[in-house]
């Protein structure tokens, strides 16, 4: 089977380790020159455990992981609001057991993938059937093709349509880059709110550094793929004067090395197969860093495609069969918490004390009931054994 795979972020690597393991040749083209760096804290949960477990990467995982020891919402002094320790509902509260870098679980992923055939600075132009066309000249065939390349999904709007059928905005903005650590965190990811939609948090890292976001509210998807100028241009405008560590935050963001701005969305496309192509990740479902499953669907979904893939004669019936097995499981993953991004983003100072006191009864009875529902949502699917391609012959 030759299958190519759009996409190196975590989704595409995590399903060519599979494919390739059961004897299929994988190709993964990436439009990025080279594999991209930083990117914000990305966790494992659930289920997506057990599948880190039988890809045998825990310990690399473990190495590269996070001191992450909870989340505390503070005030414009610093003063903790509210705080959920990591180890909340079994290690599956707001901070999860398992926190990585997305950049660094990319690279686990791109070590564990030796003998796939990456092609960085490279993407699809075009897909006639079985026919590929690449933005550097090439034409090859393919029994599958795979859209992991994100929200923004090029494979996605070639083959199922307009982004505006299948992605939903949800209302702000959000950044993400790496800056030195102002100290004060103490392992703890700090998250702040200001009047008006404004966020900021910053979490630990490895290394003397932390992951800074800056975010705010806005009516309408002005901004997408703006340059990167232009977006610290807007950040600045909105968050100045902000309070809080933001300033510090907008002085370290022009040399941070890995800046990113985006758009907040969620993505739903009803049918994730169509002929020889097939979405995976946020391609084809995406609940928004809000839901907070989006790495861990992920892996799932990887393994579940490639062992449903690996024991088909006709790929059609391994993408219905790879719907069946995760639909409902998307489905919760894709469930945003209570209030949305009504409580994510309060404009109000009332509705930013409703926030601090929503987290502060989250442990409590009955809320940690509710609490523990929305939480569990990882857990919502029991993997299949697939069979190794020894045992298939």
């Amino acid at each position: 089977m030759r299958v190519l795979i759009s996409g190196a972020g975590i989704a595409g690597p995590a399903l060519a380790f599979w494919l390739h393991r059961a004897g299929a040749s994988v190709t993964v083209v990436e439009r990025t020159a080279a594999p991209r760096p930083g990117g914000h804290a990305v966790d494992v949960r659930g289920v997506a455990r057990t599948v880190v477990e039988r890809m045998g990467l825990r310990e690399r995982i473990r190495e590269h992981q996070v001191d992450e020891r909870g989340l505390a919402i503070v005030d414009a002094a610093g003063r903790r609001l509210a705080e959920m320790p990591a180890d909340a509902f079994g290690g599956e509260g707001a901070v999860a057991e398992i926190e990585i870098a997305r950049g660094d679980l990319a690279r686990i992923l791109l070590d564990a993938t030796a003998g796939v055939d990456y092609r960085f600075g490279d993407r699809i132009t075009g897909i006639d059937g079985a026919e590929v066309t690449f933005a550097s000249g090439g034409r090859e065939r393919y029994d599958v093709i795979v859209g992991a390349d994100g929200v923004h999904s090029a494979t996605r709007r070639m083959v199922f349509g307009p982004d505006q059928r299948f992605v939903r905005y949800l209302g702000g903005y959000t950044s993400y880059f790496t800056m030195p650590d102002p100290g004060g965190l103490d392992h703890w990811l700090l998250m702040y709110n200001a009047p008006g939609g404004l966020g900021a948090y910053l979490r630990p890292e490895n290394g003397g550094t932390v992951k800074a976001s800056l975010s705010f509210l806005h009516p309408e998807p002005a901004f997408d793929r703006v340059p990167r100028a232009e977006a610290e241009r807007l950040l600045t405008e909105r968050l100045q004067g902000g309070g809080w560590r933001i300033p510090e935050m907008l002085a370290a963001m022009p040399e941070a090395p890995d800046f990113y701005f985006d758009s907040l969305n969620q993505v739903r496309v009803d049918r994730w197969w169509r002929d020889r192509v097939v979405l995976l990740g946020d391609a084809g479902w995406c609940g928004s860093p809000l839901a907070g499953l989006g790495s861990s669907m992920s892996l799932v979904g990887a393994y579940v495609l490639a062992g449903e893939l690996a024991g088909a004669t006709d790929p059609s019936h391994a993408f219905a069969a790879y719907q069946r097995e995760m639909a409902d499981y998307v489905a919760g993953g894709l469930e945003l918490p209570p209030g949305g991004m009504r409580l994510a983003a309060p404009r109000s100072r009332a509705m930013i004390r409703l926030r601090a006191f929503s987290m502060r009864m989250m442990t409590r009875w009955p809320s940690k009931q509710l609490a523990a529902k929305q939480f569990g949502k990882a857990e919502a699917i029991t993997l299949r054994d697939y069979p190794s391609p020894a045992q298939r012959r």
